[in-house]
């Protein structure tokens, strides 16, 4: 009598799949740097700091810098693909970790709905002016997320050459357009003077520059699939802030240099109905042909931005799943170290989600959108800000004498990062870019992720204290790799 065979469950993710440039393309194709300066740049510039747009991406990536110095010694502490979850596990205990973790699976599935109904949108409207074939945006964006599934369960390094050539491509358009402008106008320093900064308003500019960096955060999320964690995920953040506030802000300038820096504001205001600043401009320094393949190319940043927060969000069911915060079940991998049932329950709410929406007769553009985006930039922010303090007082509590790696430096960043988050949660009407009721009272879902996070955590600890000791457990499986 023969035994039979018995399936092997997978629970690990691939280990030494990525080095420091797949996960900056991982980074980088989340932010969407064409996506940024289509979208993001043109409402800093309309309601921020009009001509002084440029220095608030430049201020927001000094904030991010001087946060990724503490964030680069949290780091050289633990591996986990838990990302700013585990971070706030270190530094602000379980209950805090459990909170947080709560806000960043809100956060980055809402997003991925949210990249359903922009991918969706833009492909029927673009692809329909270019070919004349108009398909409803709910199939273009529901093909477009069972792509990034597909790829994603290929494996976490396929995505990552798949999203560098994206970001080569996107990358590539907008610096032939910043030297397009700088050979035919120049740059104007006028940017940079004090009447252009605090020109309009520069916190509303800072706020809205702070979201064309979301997405640098993911680098942490990978560190259990990166080859030497411990120097990878620093280098890789360090590379991702700074390009992107390199990529957004020399080619804002070079926006507001082409418009004019007094008149940049008004003109931006005057496009924002049809949001075509970036196209405008591109008609007269790129040709009409090359603003066609820009517009294309804005479809590939949304698709690469798509996959990038699947697989982000993916990782975030992934780690709690293992911790068993959620089904252990979550913490399946298929042979290959790519996340299964995450993976598929991820994309699957966020398709689920999308077509509740188009039952309902939501507008993609002016509710799905900005209900999503707006929500998952919030929750990111405060995860940012959780994040950032968290490092401050885990080396503290340790006495750690680097006063400039582990207090002051992540200690500026921490109060420029909570400021931002502030500003978001005062003025989310603005960051999600709609006045509707039900959308502004979207952040009370982060209050209750708090109280379900606290009440949670005091049933686990009653209940279940093996799992909420695990809490803790976990993060210190990878950390000596």
């Amino acid at each position: 009598m023969t035994a039979e065979p018995t399936q092997q469950t997978h629970t690990a993710l691939r280990q030494g799949a990525l080095g420091v440039a797949g996960i900056v393309f991982l980074v980088l194709a989340a932010v969407a740097p064409l996506t940024g300066i289509v979208v993001v740049a043109s409402l800093v510039i309309a309601f921020g700091n009009g001509g002084g747009a440029p220095v608030s991406f430049f201020l927001v990536a000094v904030i991010l810098l001087l946060f990724a110095v503490g964030y680069a010694q949290m780091s050289k502490q633990l591996v986990n693909a838990g990302g700013f979850y585990a971070f706030v596990v270190k530094g602000l205990g379980r209950t805090g970790g459990l909170i947080a973790g709560l806000i960043a699976t809100l956060g980055y599935n809402f997003f991925v709905v949210g990249t359903i109904g922009t991918s969706g949108f833009f492909m029927q409207t673009i692809i329909a002016q270019l070919t004349g074939l108009n398909i409803h945006w709910l199939v273009w964006g529901l093909l477009s997320i069972a792509v990034c599934f597909v790829l994603a369960r290929i494996g976490v390094d396929f995505s990552s050459k798949v999203l560098g050539v994206c970001l080569v491509l996107e990358v590539s358009m907008l610096v032939v357009f910043d030297i397009s402008v700088l050979i035919r106008t120049g740059y104007s320093f006028e940017a940079f003077s004090p009447e252009a900064v605090f020109s309009g308003s520069l916190p509303i500019g800072l706020l809205l520059a702070a979201t064309g960096f979301l997405g640098f955060e993911a680098t942490a999320l990978f560190s259990e699939e990166a080859k030497q964690p411990l120097r990878t995920i620093p280098r890789a953040t360090y590379t991702a802030i700074t390009a992107i506030g390199v990529i957004l802000g020399v080619t804002t300038w070079a926006v507001v240099s082409a418009i004019g820096v007094a008149k940049a504001q008004q003109t931006a205001v005057d496009h924002l109905a049809h949001g075509d600043l970036i196209f405008s401009i591109a008609q007269t320094y790129l040709g009409g042909p090359l603003t066609t393949v820009m517009e294309i190319l804005l479809l590939v940043s949304l698709f690469a931005a798509m996959l990038a927060f699947h697989n982000s969000a993916t990782r975030y069911l992934y780690a709690l799943g293992r911790a068993r915060i959620l089904p252990h079940a979550f913490a399946r991998t298929r042979a290959g170290g790519a996340p299964q049932i995450a993976g598929i329950v991820q994309a699957g709410f966020a398709a689920v989600v999308a077509v509740i929406f188009f039952l309902a007769g939501a507008n993609p553009i002016t509710q799905i959108v900005p209900a999503m985006l707006g929500f998952g930039t919030l929750s990111v922010l405060i995860l940012q800000g959780l994040a950032a303090l968290s490092i401050v007082v885990y080396f503290r509590r340790r006495n750690d004498g680097r006063w400039w790696s582990t207090f002051i430096a992540p200690g500026i960043g921490f109060l420029g990062i909570a400021a931002i988050a502030i500003l978001a949660m005062f003025n989310f009407n603005i960051v999600a870019g709609s006045e509707e009721l039900w959308i502004n009272l979207l952040p009370l879902l982060l209050v209750l992720a708090v109280i379900g996070g606290v009440v949670y955590a005091q049933y686990l600890k009653r209940s279940k204290p093996a799992v909420y000791d695990g809490l803790s457990a976990d993060l210190e499986q990878f950390s000596t790799r």
